[in-house]
This record gives structure tokens, sequence and C-alpha cells, in this order.
């Protein structure tokens, strides 16, 4: 039974019948034999024929699907994934669309890291009234006192202050915790012995 079915997929010649299909030719000993193609080979050769048909009429010529607009279809998806994964982590913020946050959550974060050894606190002071950074708790500000300007200054810094760009390092939803902290909890506390800047404090 294999037998057949070998024999009907390569339809090879045996050997005691080789003469019947040898050539009258030969190359350097080596005689050539006029087999034909094996069926398998040949169904093949016709299925990647039709397919080949078939994907030309179904993608080029009765539709209007292209490689293109399917990459532009899949950038698109893509696009709106990251957006959704950005804003999901409060990735897409910026001095244009920050806004105050008064929760809880957002002020205690904001605290936390406020406080941290080597972040606002170090120069600030705890209280926010100012040390070698200016007093955070009155109403006088060179970079202006909302949310979105004091979102900026802590994301782009200060250079000519001595005020890294804390954009490095905080992500935008931290800089906006630290920034609606500032401006609900410490700003109006007017703590004792704020530090000043000769002339304008900030």
């Amino acid at each position: 039974m294999a037998n057949k079915i070998l024999e009907s997929l390569t339809k090879a010649t045996p050997v005691e019948k080789e003469k019947d299909v040898l050539l009258d030719h030969e190359y350097d000993g080596i005689k050539e034999l006029d087999n034909v193609l094996p069926p398998w080979w040949l169904w093949l050769f016709y299925f990647s024929i039709a397919f080949g048909i078939i994907y030309l009429v179904k993608y080029h010529i009765a539709s209007d699907w292209s490689s293109s607009k399917e990459y532009s279809e899949e950038v698109a998806i893509a696009k709106a994934s990251v957006d959704k994964y950005m804003k999901d982590n409060g990735l897409d913020l910026n001095e244009a669309n920050v806004t105050l946050a008064t929760d809880a959550a957002s002020i205690a974060e904001g605290k936390k890291i406020f406080n941290e050894p080597g972040k606002c606190a170090t120069c600030h002071r705890p209280d926010g009234g100012g040390l070698i950074g200016p007093d955070l708790t009155d109403d006088k500000w060179i970079h202006g006192g909302d949310i979105k300007d004091l979102f900026n200054t802590i994301n782009k810094g200060v250079p000519e202050k001595g005020m890294i760009a804390w954009g490095g390092t905080l992500s935008p939803q931290q800089i906006q915790d630290v920034a609606s902290y500032i401006l609900v909890e410490l700003h109006g506390t007017n703590p004792p012995n704020p530090f000043a800047y000769p002339g304008d404090p900030k």
C-alpha cells in the first residue's frame, strides 16, 4: 500500500525500466534520465498558480486593500494603544494639559517626593519656606504660580539659579503631584523665617 502511494506521488521510473527513458547524452560518465515531473511537485505548482490568481483578484482587483493602507491602520491601532497607556499612567501630562490634583493620594505622593533626600525639601525646606531655593509659600513667583507654570518650572528647572530639570528624573505624573502638593498644602502657610532673595524673592 505504501509503495503504491509513493509511486502515485513520484511516478518514479523503476530501475529496470530506466533504459526506456535514458537520454542519448552523458557528461563525465553521468547519464540523464527523461523522467516526468513528480505529481506532488505539479500539484504544488498548480496550487501556487491558483493561490496567486485568487490573491490578485481578492486584494488588488475586487477590494481597496493595499499594504500601505494596512500599514496605516496598524500604525493607528498602535498609536491608540500607546496613547491609552500614556494616559493611564500619567505620561501624557505636560505644561499645556496638566491640572491641579486635589485628591489625597496625589497630595500624599507629592509630599513624599518633595521630602525625599536630595529632592525639593533639600533646597526649599520641608515647610516650603526656602533655604537655598526660594520660599514656595507666598504669592511672589517669577516664573508664574499656577499649576501649569509650576509644572513647567519643575520639569525644565531654572539652571541659571541652580535648579536642575527634574523632568529627567521624575515622571510627568510625579511632577504634577509635587506641584499640586506645593500649591494645595504649602502655599499660603507662612512658615517662620522664610528665605528671600534680595529684591523679589522669586
